[in-house]
């Protein structure tokens, strides 16, 4: 694309010069100003500062963005990058940190130059905090088991991070584990046995563990100059009840947390840091169900009085579609005499692509809670759970649109669309359209019922047929033909982030191979039909390994353009069981009707439904096999 707005380097404000030298993947930019084209002049105003404010105004052919913080001259360029009606536009940021948390630690270390295409895109939304979730995956002087073959970042790597970040005016921050979460560090027991509790919690009240919590905090906000760090401490299920238990008895569960709390936030202060933790394990202890959206919850006043009052609490939810729920929880939380931080997530776990519709339908009814209640800090989470399968420039819609809920009125799908494809260099329609790998029953709205059956029917035995009854129709074949042919249609189009379409597009040919596979093979079986048989698997079968072959090779593809090498073996080792199973497939077919054998005993097996809740489907262990042997 040609040039439609030059900058002209000498004019421009020195704080802004790094980060706009940085954008030259967006070709509708230029530093030549020869260039007959618009002009863009940026001008600072520091009593924009405090309303977090940004004003555009376009005379003939030239623009000028007023800004108070470097973040909101971003936004503005990728605004009038996007384009808008009028020529004058007032935009202010409701909320003083707007951040992304990026996963990188489930599997999938996502490269620095990965990174800094996810700042970049940041940036032009207007994101003003970039958050790294790294559980191991961080180097720990004098802990070479921290991360030991897991792609963990250097030390350098996050400083340049960081450097990089700051000429955008975004704050990065750590976001680590120092309770639970931690069973990839934790499974070295000949380094980490001492302060193990169970196989994923530490262990609280042990020396040990708080000189080990001290080096890789130090090591966390080392990188960093930010004073900010998230602790984690979620879902320490466990907690206390394994090695603990065995040295120190039974003890209150709110003892056990405040108490390691208070240790490591003394720690944090002694280091001048401001923590945060997420919120969760002290509405789990006050709930007589466990749960954490306990509206009946009872925190105890004494462990509400205990909680550190140098740490901010994290409230984060992904689940509910009513406002009025985000309204009352922030409100239980101000009752612990906490202002919250609030996080809802992009739908990127346990998928092969970000459930978008899913997650705008409750992403968008939290900021507006936000709003309403006044809330100040907000972040948007994502997660690689069960292996890092989904590629992640695929939660980027959900980014933008959580960006422009923070810095607009209402939402408005259409102007987040124009901004999409500005900041992202891609279809906002098109990536919205992948969402439907995951298929609904035709009654379901895709919005409000969730699903991965993309996740369930790609990793499903082809002969044991595990996750069959899970289909809520006859067949999803045409449903997936069409979707494949439609996404490989958009991956053509001349954009940067259409190829990552190949993708969803060659799990949708699997699908639609694969849905119906099994099925038909059973009820040829079962209809005593050898030649239609034999003729399904040489046929069918087959095209369906050839399928999956060239679907593992472009996963491969991507993978290692996007993340760091290491993890990758955990993906190739799920399609390689999935390839040795359709051979077997297709070998015992051909066999059953040569007459080498008898009978498929996997074919007349009556399947049963073992699950109602889509959402407790559960991860690849779960669908790939009956056996608790894996």
């Amino acid at each position: 694309m040609s040039p439609l707005f030059k900058i002209s380097l000498e004019t421009l404000p020195n704080e802004l010069k790094k980060g706009i030298q940085c954008l030259n993947e967006y070709t509708i930019l230029t530093t030549d100003v020869k260039v007959e084209v618009s002009e863009l002049r940026f001008c600072y105003d520091e009593q924009l500062v405090e309303d977090r404010c940004l004003k555009i105004t376009k005379d003939g052919p030239i623009w000028e963005i007023t800004y108070g913080r470097c973040i909101e001259a971003f936004r503005a360029l990728g605004r009038i990058m996007a384009g808008f009606e009028g020529d004058a536009l007032v935009e202010s940021c409701e909320f003083e940190m707007l951040s992304l948390q990026l996963e990188s630690s489930r599997n999938g270390v996502i490269t620095p130059d990965n990174v800094k295409a996810f700042i970049r895109r940041a940036a032009l939304m207007g994101i003003n905090t970039f958050m790294l979730y790294l559980e191991d995956t961080y180097e720990v002087p004098g802990e070479p088991f921290f991360g030991y073959l897991r792609g963990r970042f250097s030390q350098e790597e996050l400083r340049d991070l960081d450097r990089y970040a700051e000429q955008y005016g975004i704050e990065m921050v750590p976001c680590i584990q120092t309770l639970g979460h931690l069973k990839q560090v934790l499974q070295w027991s000949n380094a980490y046995d001492a302060v193990t509790d169970i196989p994923d919690v530490l262990l609280a009240n042990e020396p040990k563990t708080y000189d080990l919590l001290s080096k890789i905090i130090d090591a966390a906000r080392a990188p960093f100059r930010s004073n900010r760090i998230h602790l984690g401490m979620d879902e320490a299920f466990g907690m206390g009840t394994g090695k603990f238990k065995t040295r120190f008895g039974d003890q209150d569960l709110f003892k056990i947390m405040n108490e390691h709390l208070d240790r490591v936030a003394a720690i944090c202060a002694e280091k001048s840091l401001k923590p945060m933790i997420w919120s969760d394990m002290y509405f789990r202890l006050g709930s007589k169900t466990h749960q954490y959206y306990d509206l009946d919850v009872k925190i105890p006043q004494s462990a509400i009085q205990s909680i550190p009052e140098n740490v901010d609490l994290v409230y984060w939810d992904y689940y509910h579609s009513d406002q009025s729920f985000y309204e009352s929880y922030i409100d239980q939380h101000r009752a612990m005499n906490k202002e919250p931080i609030v996080a809802p997530g992009a739908w990127n776990w346990n998928h092969f692509w970000t459930n978008i519709p899913y997650s705008l339908a409750r992403m968008i009814p939290c900021m507006e809670a936000c709003k309403a209640k006044k809330i100040r800090q907000v972040f948007m989470t994502t997660w690689g759970d069960d292996g890092m399968e989904c590629d992640i420039y695929s939660v980027l819609p959900v980014v933008q649109a959580f960006a422009d809920v923070a810095y607009s009125g209402a939402y408005d799908e259409a102007q987040t669309a124009r901004n999409f494809e500005a900041t992202c260099l891609a279809d906002f329609y098109d990536y919205t359209l992948a969402s439907q790998l995951d298929q609904a029953a035709p009654d379901q709205d895709p919005a409000i019922d969730y699903s991965n059956s993309s996740k369930w029917l790609l990793w499903d035995d082809p002969l044991i047929g595990l996750c069959q009854p899970l289909q809520a129709v006859g067949s999803y074949r045409s449903n997936y033909k069409k979707l494949a042919e439609q996404l490989k249609a958009a991956a053509e189009k001349d954009n940067l982030g259409a190829r990552r379409l190949h993708f969803p597009a060659q799990i949708a040919t699997v699908l639609a191979l694969k849905c119906d596979c099994r099925k038909n093979l059973v009820d040829a079986y079962k209809a005593n039909k050898k030649e239609p048989l034999l003729q399904l698997a040489t046929t069918e079968a087959m095209a369906l390994k050839l399928e999956l072959e060239k679907l593992w090779k472009l996963h491969r593809e991507l993978w290692l353009d996007t993340y760091k090498p290491f993890g990758l073996e955990v993906i190739e080792i799920r399609y390689g069981g999935q390839l040795t199973r359709i051979q077997s497939l297709i070998d015992r077919v051909t066999d059953y009707c040569s007459g080498r054998i008898k009978s498929i005993p996997e074919f007349e097996t009556e399947l049963l439904n073992w699950n109602t809740d889509p959402e407790a489907v559960g991860g690849y262990q779960r669908i790939a096999t009956p056996s608790a042997i894996f």
